[in-house]
């Protein structure tokens, strides 16, 4: 039991880190800050690229994002072990 308390007092602490961190990906001069929480925070647009190119660049933008954050997750949850799966 205090074996699962341990856990989920870090799983805890990386939900606490995970809100602070902030993901930049930049692509054709568009740009999307996300956080830790998977919450877009900024989308700042090139307005010298056409509607299109602007779509597929924040599409790719926030994709990246989310893989980086996922994989920053994965690298901490790692750390912690296997939680008894």
């Amino acid at each position: 039991m205090f074996d699962q308390l341990k856990q989920l007092k870090q799983l805890k602490d990386i939900q606490d880190q995970l809100k602070k961190e902030r993901v930049e990906i930049e692509k054709n001069g568009v740009t999307v800050v996300m956080n830790g929480k998977m919450e877009i925070e900024d989308i700042t647009l090139n307005p010298e690229l056409g509607i299109e190119q602007q779509e597929r660049a924040v599409k790719d933008c926030v994709n990246d994002a989310v893989r980086k954050i996922q994989t920053n997750l994965a690298q901490k949850m790692s750390k912690m072990g296997n939680f008894g799966l």
